[in-house]
């Protein structure tokens, strides 16, 4: 079965454009020009991904909140960010709101179709059988990758698939330093350093909510990042 990609944006010429792109790929494309459009069809069927614009129309943070109430639907569906806007302020911003990569609308459809295969792929391996796999526990740490569900202390920590995926990367052998090359490719991620930073940043402010004394992750100057033993 094919997937279903939602693309949200508000130039009729650049939605029709990428709304083609994806479909000769054998993507089942679903375009919206709006946030409240997009956001009532969603409502109904949600997507396997959703690609946002931020500025929609007359509202010039509409794809931030589109992410926000597609977030609060659901936890893990993967969200990327498509947008002209390339400032470190945004980028940080929109992982910071739970979007699992931030793209520049500069860059090319080859690397764009690289970066949703492999939210594809990870998709795909986590609902495929992984037997001894599918639970890990790291003391008061549990990762279900059957249904990509975390806890800490048996307390729910709402981590997106990217977050996900890092986080049992690093578990999986604790006290072992990841560079950041090998969390990309461990992870199953497609991303620039800067990414994997903002979106550590971000995994250690959801477990420091469940657990202000979270300290699990510890950060290796120059090298990278590992789990702690």
């Amino acid at each position: 079965m094919s997937k279903r990609i939602a693309i949200i944006e508000d130039e009729a010429a650049i939605r029709a454009n990428y709304a083609e792109a994806l479909a000769r790929q054998g993507y089942e494309v679903a375009a919206y020009a709006s946030r409240p459009e997009a956001l009532a069809a969603l409502r109904t069927r949600l997507p396997d991904l959703a690609l946002i614009d931020i500025g929609l129309g007359n509202e010039p943070e509409g794809g931030f909140e589109l992410c926000r109430e597609l977030r609060l639907l659901s936890p893990r569906l993967p969200i990327i960010f498509l947008s002209a806007r390339d400032s470190d302020f945004d980028i940080v911003y929109g992982l910071r709101l739970g979007a699992d990569d931030y793209l520049t609308k500069d860059i090319s459809l080859p690397h764009l179709l690289a970066r949703l295969a492999a939210l594809f792929r990870r998709m795909d391996v986590l609902a495929e059988p992984q037997a001894g796999e599918e639970t890990i526990v790291r003391g008061p740490l549990k990762l279900d990758a059957k249904r990509i569900v975390t806890t800490w202390n048996d307390v729910l920590v709402e981590l997106t698939l990217t977050e996900f995926w890092m986080v049992h990367t690093l578990a999986k052998f604790p006290g072992h330093v990841k560079d950041r090359d090998q969390l990309m490719h461990d992870a199953r991620l497609v991303v620039d350093e800067d990414t994997i930073t903002s979106h550590v940043k971000r995994i250690r402010y959801k477990f420091q909510m469940v657990d202000p004394k979270f300290d699990a992750i510890d950060t290796v100057y120059g090298m990278g990042y590992r789990w702690k033993a």
